[in-house]
């Protein structure tokens, strides 16, 4: 059974836990959480919107879902990626230029657990900043590309692609306003990003 099916079980189940889990001694050691757990929580603390899909049609109804909740089905996309925009051709997307589109839709190295990020490179933005993409994301991903941190994902991105390292090597963490004053995340571009999120386990 899928982690996540766990993950989003009813509330009163997860309001136990939560009080098993305060109700251990401060010396006991940490309770580690498995990284596609681990990942969905970080995620969402980052301000990211995930949808979990079983099948490729809850991906097609979840991003049909997205399009009318963000008044997009008007709007225009732009797809890097033509594999990417072959998979969903049945949803009669309009696309357009990445200067003039709406929403950029795209798939990603590897999701990281211990931060919540997300790992692209130049197989997803080309050479390009992501300054210069629109604010809004959709991220196809499925759950085989959560690893742990982010050195798992640079050895996965190694490994793949022995012939030619992609370039371009990035990771999108802050999915929100973010406040000017916050040192911190000081020259980070902020996504309005959507994960649709494939179970292939």
């Amino acid at each position: 059974m899928s982690i996540f099916k766990n993950f989003f079980r009813s509330k009163s189940n997860n309001k136990k836990e939560e009080i098993s889990n305060d109700n251990r001694g401060k010396y006991m050691p940490q309770v580690k959480l498995p990284i596609d757990e681990s990942f969905t929580i970080n995620f969402k603390a980052n301000g990211g919107k995930f949808l979990y899909c079983e099948n490729l049609n809850e991906v097609f109804e979840n991003t049909n879902l997205i399009f009318q909740e963000n008044n997009w089905v008007d709007k225009s996309g732009y797809f890097y990626d033509k594999n990417l925009k072959e998979r969903f051709e049945s949803l009669d997307l309009k696309i357009d230029s990445l200067k003039d589109a709406t929403y950029f839709f795209t798939t990603c190295e590897n999701l990281i657990a211990d931060d919540g990020s997300i790992l692209i490179s130049s197989h997803q933005i080309a050479e390009s900043k992501l300054i210069e993409f629109p604010n809004n994301f959709i991220v196809f991903a499925t759950t085989s590309q959560i690893v742990t941190n982010i050195g798992e994902g640079l050895r996965q991105i190694k490994n793949k692609n022995a012939q030619k390292i992609p370039t371009n090597i990035t990771t999108i963490k802050h999915f929100k306003d973010l406040d000017e004053k916050d040192f911190l995340t000081y020259g980070s571009a902020s996504k309005n990003l959507y994960l649709l999120l494939l179970e292939d386990l």
